[in-house]
């Protein structure tokens, strides 16, 4: 299924924000959208013919990681805004007679297991082209004739999260109780703000934000705050109704968040503060220290892990190649 630019389409009458609140309160978040079409350029050449998305955390791809954490939180449609080369993502997601039947023929039960253990059901997987990379926002309304009409959850692979309760459940158990817009949200250093979508707070209890405006990628003087939008957003069906307008934003793409940021007013809008950790997998520091974490996690792999950390403690400033004894 192709996507292409359009004109703007007429808005439809808007219900009053009670309406909207009790609709998406009462609503399951049973769909989910995976925007998984962008180019990786900042881990080139690895991501020159795989997929960013497919780049292995331990053992496990950044995206399967992603429909972990949707599946856990109780996901039934999962739908995948791809681009030209991402056919690995496909496949991964699909039956492989051939490595089937080898690990079969091999006894390798926990080889097997492990692989058909993450695939879905017939039916509910769809992938979307993004046929061109104009924004998040354009990527999520690619999907709009399946997601509209319902809240979705929207997840970039990108952000990784450990956590003990996954962070999107965790989202969901919020909506529940107010409902609308619902992004996860962390502190960040205010010098970083121009990375990110940053919240205009006008209440906040410690654990969940209420917002009066969202700036995407303010200069760290211009910030409203420091609150920061991370890749784990429940959208009110209203966004679709605002990417619609096919506006841009910053960069002169297509902000999912400014789309977010036009609904208040109409649907409330908050930010959660999850419990676990981030990683920025978009980045290779990131990248890096969430291989370390979750190699830490496993209990085949922690004391390797120790062992190889002690071996290089203490390298920071020492000549390339050399190797702790």
């Amino acid at each position: 299924m192709a996507c292409h630019p359009a004109a703007p389409v007429a808005l439809r009458p808007t219900a009053p924000a009670d309406s909207f609140k009790n609709r998406c309160m009462t609503s399951p978040i049973r769909k989910a959208i995976f925007p998984v079409g962008g180019l990786g350029t900042r881990f080139l050449p690895a991501t020159k013919a795989l997929p960013k998305e497919m780049l292995p955390v331990v053992d496990k791809p950044l995206i399967q990681y992603a429909v972990e954490e949707a599946r856990a939180a109780g996901i039934e449609e999962f739908i995948f805004v791809t681009g030209r080369g991402k056919s690995a993502i496909e496949d991964h997601f699909d039956h492989s007679t051939e490595l089937r039947d080898a690990l079969m023929a091999r006894d390798k039960k926990a080889e097997l297991d492990s692989v058909e253990d993450m695939l879905l059901e017939p039916g509910q997987v769809t992938y979307i082209r993004q046929q061109e990379p104009l924004g998040l926002g354009h990527a999520v309304w690619c999907a709009r004739n399946i997601a509209r009409g319902e809240p979705v959850a929207v997840l970039l692979a990108d952000d990784l999260v450990l956590a003990e309760v996954p962070c999107l459940a965790q989202m969901i158990e919020a909506h529940a109780e107010v409902g609308g817009n619902l992004a996860a949200v962390m502190e960040v250093p205010r010098e970083h703000t121009d990375r990110y979508g940053i919240l205009d707070v006008i209440d906040d209890d410690g654990r969940l934000a209420k917002a009066r405006g969202l700036v995407e990628k303010p200069k760290p003087q211009d910030a409203p705050s420091t609150l920061s939008i991370i890749g784990r957003y429940i959208l009110d069906p209203e966004v679709f109704v605002e990417l619609d307008r096919q506006e841009t934003g910053a960069g002169g793409e297509i902000q999912l968040t400014d789309a977010m940021a036009r609904t208040i007013g109409r649907v409330p809008f908050h930010g959660l503060r999850f419990e676990g950790t981030r990683f920025d997998c978009g980045s290779k520091a990131g990248f890096l220290e969430a291989n370390i974490a979750y190699a830490l996690q496993r209990a085949d792999l922690a004391a390797d892990t120790r062992e190889i950390l002690r071996r290089y403690a203490g390298l920071a400033g020492s000549p390339v190649g050399t190797v702790a004894k």
